[in-house]
C-alpha cells in the first residue's frame, strides 16, 4: 500500500514552491488564492524572505502547509491508501485524503499558528531534544521533575524530543545527561509545543475546528494521538484538537503502518526529515521524496 507523510513545522527554506508556481497552473491558482486567505502575500516570503521572515510564525505553518498540499495537488494519479503527517503535516494529509478543503484547512493552520503564539507569550516554554536513550527512561526524568516538562516528540527510537515550561526542560536536560543521554539539548523554537502549555492554544483551535466541515476522507490518517487508523471525521475533530497539548506518536503511526501494510513511504513537503526517520524506524521500509 502507497503511504503518503507530510513535514511539519522546521522544514522550510527560502525558494520553496517556486518552481511549482512558476510551472503548473494549478500550483499558481492555489498560491494566489493562499494570499487572498490570508491577507498577505505569503508568496513572495516564501520564494525570496529570509530564513529570518520565514520563520515568522503567521508565516512558518502556513508556509510549509501549502508547500505540501499544492505539491500534492501537482502529483499525477495521486491516490494515497494512507497517509500521515507530523503535526502540522496532519492539515496537508487531511487535505489530501479529502478530509478538509484546501481553503478550510488554509484558515485553519493560520488560526493555529496564531493560538500557538499567543501561548508562547504567556509563560516561557521551549522544547528539547534527547538523543541516545530509551523512551521509557525519558518519560521517568520528566515525572521527577518539579515543573511542566513532558515527552512531546517520539520522532524513532533513540529520539525523543520533550517540552515544557523553560525552567523545567532544562532541569530535565541535565538530569537525563547523567542517566546516560547522548545529547539532549535545546531547540531554537518559539515555546513548548504538544505539552500543557499549549493549552489556551487548543481552547481556541477547538472552536475554529468545531466551526469547519470535515469530509469522510478517501483514505485512513494515521493521527499522531492515538498513532492509528482513522476515518471517522468526528474522531479526526476531536484528534486534532488534543494533539495541541499531546505527544506526536510518529515512530509509533509508522509502525502500526508497516503493520497495516505499508509498502512504501513518499514524503510530500519541503526537507527529507520524515524519510530519514522512518529508515530509523524500520531499516527495511521503502522512501521517497517529491
Amino acid at each position: 500500500m502507497k503511504a503518503y507523510v507530510f513535514p511539519g513545522q522546521g522544514a522550510q527554506f527560502t525558494g520553496m514552491g517556486k518552481d511549482l508556481y512558476e510551472s503548473s497552473a494549478i500550483a499558481k491558482e492555489l498560491f494566489d488564492q493562499a494570499n487572498n486567505i490570508l491577507g498577505f502575500d505569503i508568496t513572495t516570503i516564501m520564494f525570496e524572505g529570509t530564513a529570518e521572515q520565514l520563520k515568522e510564525t503567521k508565516v512558518t505553518q502556513p508556509a510549509v502547509f501549502l508547500h505540501s498540499v499544492i505539491l500534492a495537488k501537482t502529483i499525477e494519479n495521486f491516490k494515497p491508501e494512507m497517509v500521515a503527517g507530523h503535526s502540522l503535516g496532519e492539515f496537508s494529509a487531511l487535505v489530501a485524503n479529502g478530509t478538509l478543503a484546501f481553503e478550510d484547512a488554509l484558515r485553519l493552520v493560520s488560526q493555529r499558528a496564531m493560538a500557538m503564539q499567543k501561548a508562547c507569550e504567556i509563560t516561557p516554554s521551549t522544547m528539547a531534544a534527547v538523543l541516545g536513550l530509551e523512551d521509557a527512561i525519558v518519560e521517568q526524568v520528566c515525572n521527577e521533575i518539579d515543573g511542566v516538562v513532558v515527552a512531546a516528540n517520539y520522532n524513532c527510537p533513540g529520539q525523543l524530543v520533550i517540552s515544557g515550561e523553560t525552567g523545567a526542560v532544562e532541569q530535565a536536560c541535565e538530569k537525563l545527561k547523567e542517566a546516560g543521554a547522548k545529547r539532549a539539548l535545546l531547540l531554537p523554537v518559539g515555546g513548548g509545543f504538544h505539552s500543557p502549555m499549549m493549552e489556551p492554544a487548543r481552547t481556541e483551535l477547538a472552536a475554529a475546528i468545531e466551526a469547519t466541515t470535515f469530509n469522510q476522507p478517501t483514505c485512513p490518517i494515521y493521527q499522531n494521538v492515538p498513532a492509528t487508523a482513522v476515518s471517522d471525521p468526528e474522531v479526526i475533530k476531536k484528534n486534532l484538537i488534543v494533539q495541541l497539548t499531546a505527544p506526536v506518536k510518529w515512530t509509533q503511526s509508522i509502525q502500526q503502518m508497516i503493520a497495516d501494510g505499508a509498502t512504501n513511504f513518499t514524503e510530500v513537503g519541503p526537507g527529507k526529515v520524515l524519510t530519514g526517520l522512518i529508515k530509523k524506524i524500520d531499516k527495511e521500509a521503502e522512501t521517497f521524496n517529491i
